[in-house]
């Protein structure tokens, strides 16, 4: 149970950076080679949230990976695909397919049986 607790704090924090990173990159405007477009992206404190929650999430991989077998642990990075769903619906407000919610319920079955 504490792998199931451990893997779902985890995907939260990989899905989370991928949502700052999002937002950092719709921020960003257009790319350029030059000094001002690079200065810019220093106030663009989404790419902070974005290094936090993947340096956090890495952390606690390490700790996931050291502890547990890779074998039970590995499948269960999955889980970040449902909570990319959720976040896509709640905060991107996209349309989501059931096709695609089908496959959702089928990974978290996968991991469901991985975990056992």
């Amino acid at each position: 149970m504490r792998l199931i607790v451990l893997a779902v704090i985890q995907s939260v924090l990989l899905c989370s950076g991928q949502v700052f990173l999002k937002f950092a990159l719709q921020k960003m405007g257009t790319f350029a080679w030059k000094g001002s477009f690079f200065l810019a992206q220093l106030t663009n404190w989404w790419w902070l949230g974005c290094g936090a929650a993947y340096g956090a999430g890495a952390v606690l991989w390490m700790y996931i990976l050291k502890n547990y077998p890779f074998s039970r642990a590995y499948p269960l990075i999955s889980l970040s695909y449902v909570f990319g769903m959720i976040a896509a619906v709640l905060i991107f407000h996209e349309t989501v397919p059931a096709t695609r919610w089908i496959g959702v319920l089928l990974i978290m079955a996968g991991c469901y049986f991985v975990a056992q």
